[in-house]
């Protein structure tokens, strides 16, 4: 990855933010609340946005990548705005023949799955996604005091995704590689952990002021599993945005988030995140005594709640805010991402009645 210079110092406003406060673990006026995949399908302006352009051109698009970003938080006023873009994108950026076919995610055509497939993984060039860049630029002014979160997809997340060629319910191709050549397997995990912190890095560089790292399957492993074979290469993907931002005089809370990991919420912690998201499996309480006090934690509503009447959604949002309450740190957030037939209006309710309830 090639060097730039780095900027300088966040915005005070965002700095001050919510959002940033509640993943420092510091006071807040209000619980901070955005949303998982809350630009997307729910919203009409984001299907008229894309009408006709497919996702990986739409992610390559910084002027609509900027449009699509901002839309959930004109609509919602949500306390922070993520990325528009694919945990795919520094694959394909690195070289990796892929596309993301409609109903059914993403597809590699040459899944990943001996040493010759590994060795010829390429680092990602800071250049070859340079459009995600000046989207973050653009997305850094026009945002003023809400503070922009980048994201990238965890090494794990990645690997099942090039070893069996798309989206698995099981993920037995990537666990009898991890499990019948752990030296390969490492030799992957270290090659994506490259792409992935080069990805994240480049945000930061950017101007994005907190990051997520997003590992959507880890959740079919066991605990002990996931400690031999993902922990070391999450934490390096982390530890490397730490020393991203720290070389630009900035802190960049970094979060992290994988489905079904109720069971290794204790063993994440110590990947080395500032917040942890949690599914809507576990309550937040259960959660952090699971994680220790030292790590904020973000969640967690069940996104099906979303299409309930209103008076049990509100019920279920009070019930995630009575479980995070006297929490060092509290991101109010979906316990995965905004399903696409969710009304626009429930998030709206979401985020009035989660503001509404520190009054």
């Amino acid at each position: 990855m090639t060097e730039r210079a780095t900027i300088g110092p966040v915005r005070s406003e965002v700095a001050d933010s919510p959002f940033l406060r509640a993943c420092r673990r510091e006071p807040v006026p209000y619980t901070p609340v955005w949303f998982m995949r809350q630009a997307g399908r729910s919203l009409p302006e984001y299907r008229a946005a894309r009408d006709g352009i497919g996702m990986l051109e739409a992610c390559r698009r910084p002027d609509l990548v900027t449009e699509l970003t901002l839309q959930p938080v004109r609509r919602y006023g949500v306390d922070a705005a993520i990325l528009f873009s694919d945990i795919v994108v520094p694959l394909q950026a690195a070289g990796i023949d892929l596309d993301i076919e409609p109903g059914t995610g993403p597809v590699v055509a040459s899944p990943v799955r001996d040493a010759r497939a590994v060795e010829a993984l390429r680092a990602l060039e800071e250049g070859a996604v340079e459009p995600v860049a000046q989207a973050v630029r653009l997305l850094v002014d026009e945002l003023g005091g809400t503070p922009l979160i980048g994201f990238a997809g965890a090494p794990f997340t990645l690997a099942s995704y090039l070893v069996e060629g798309g989206p698995s319910r099981n993920h037995e191709r990537t666990k009898a590689l991890m499990y019948g050549d752990p030296g390969l397997w490492s030799a992957l995990m270290d090659r994506l952990a490259g792409i992935t912190a080069a990805f994240l890095v480049v945000q930061v560089r950017a101007g994005a002021s907190a990051v997520q790292l997003f590992d959507s399957w880890v959740g079919a492993l066991s605990e002990a599993d996931y400690r031999a074979y993902v922990l070391p290469h999450s934490a390096a993907v982390l530890a490397t945005v730490a020393k991203a931002a720290e070389a630009a005089g900035r802190t960049v809370p970094r979060i992290h988030f994988g489905v079904g990991t109720g069971e290794l919420l204790g063993a994440m912690r110590e990947a080395g995140a500032d917040v942890l998201g949690v599914d809507f499996r576990v309550p937040l309480d259960v959660a952090s005594g699971r994680t220790g006090p030292d790590v904020a934690l973000q969640g967690n509503l069940d996104p099906a709640a979303l299409l309930a009447p209103r008076p049990a959604l509100e019920d279920r949002v009070r019930a995630v805010l009575d479980a995070a309450h006297g929490l060092p740190g509290h991101v109010f957030n979906l316990g995965h991402g905004v399903l696409p037939q969710t009304d626009p209006d429930a998030l709206a309710r979401v985020v009035d009645l989660v503001h509404a309830a520190a009054r």
